[in-house]
């Protein structure tokens, strides 16, 4: 896919900050959009459909993580990527950005140049996806990596994109062992830096919402993960 086609769209409620994240990569030859509150966001990415949201979390009317459950409900939206853009770089504020859907979570203040070199980044996935859409079957369950849904004994189970892409990597190589440093390269990118806090986060909620019978037959025909 080209520069020139692929759609961003920011979400900020400082005009400022819209103002120079749209300079610098409508520079790179992105299409640029801007939306100023959560809502506003929520239509534009319905209407618009972009490959990638990079979003401030405390906005008036809606704020970010609110926005984001909401798009990621959005079925048209399942492979857009979402970033959040805060000055909130707290652990626990990172990590309910993940569980809300988001693929990234980028603190400020951060260079324009770093940014733009991270949302090449973060792009590339558009391209890796494109290659590995594919749906698993394994002991009666369906993983469908290109719907983002989990199929088992006919019911849909539903997860965050972020716990259902490590599910899917843990059922996409029987009898391996994957380290934490594996773990984030695949799930979260070399280009984001989270804590192994973060991966027990997501592992245990894997656990809570699948059921741990099912996570324990995953684990049972080779799936395995050292953390």
């Amino acid at each position: 896919m080209k520069k020139k086609d692929i759609k961003i769209l920011l979400v900020d409620d400082e005009p400022d900050i819209l103002e120079i994240i749209g300079y610098n990569l409508s520079q790179e030859g992105y299409q640029i959009s801007t939306a100023s509150n959560g809502k506003e966001a929520v239509l534009k990415a319905k209407k618009e459909l972009p490959h990638l949201i990079i979003m401030d979390v405390m906005m008036p009317e809606m704020d970010g993580m609110e926005a984001c459950e909401a798009i990621r409900k959005i079925p048209e939206l399942s492979h857009t990527i979402i970033t959040f853009l805060t000055a909130r770089s707290e652990d626990y504020s990172q990590v309910a950005g993940f569980d809300a859907g988001a693929d990234d979570y980028i603190a400020k203040p951060i260079k324009p140049k770093l940014l733009v070199s991270k949302v090449k980044a973060l792009l590339r996935r558009l391209k890796d996806e494109e290659h590995n859409s594919e749906t698993l079957n394994v002991g009666g369950i369906e993983i469908n990596r290109e719907a983002y849904k989990i199929i088992m004994e006919d019911k849909e189970i539903v997860l965050p994109r972020k716990e259902f892409e490590l599910f899917y990597l843990l059922a996409s190589k029987p009898g391996k062992v994957f380290t934490r440093e594996e773990i984030l390269d695949k799930v979260w990118g070399n280009e984001v830096i989270v804590g192994g806090r973060t991966i027990d986060v997501h592992i245990r909620k894997l656990r809570e919402k699948i059921g741990e019978e099912l996570f324990k037959t995953i684990k049972g025909v080779g799936y395995k993960f050292e953390i």
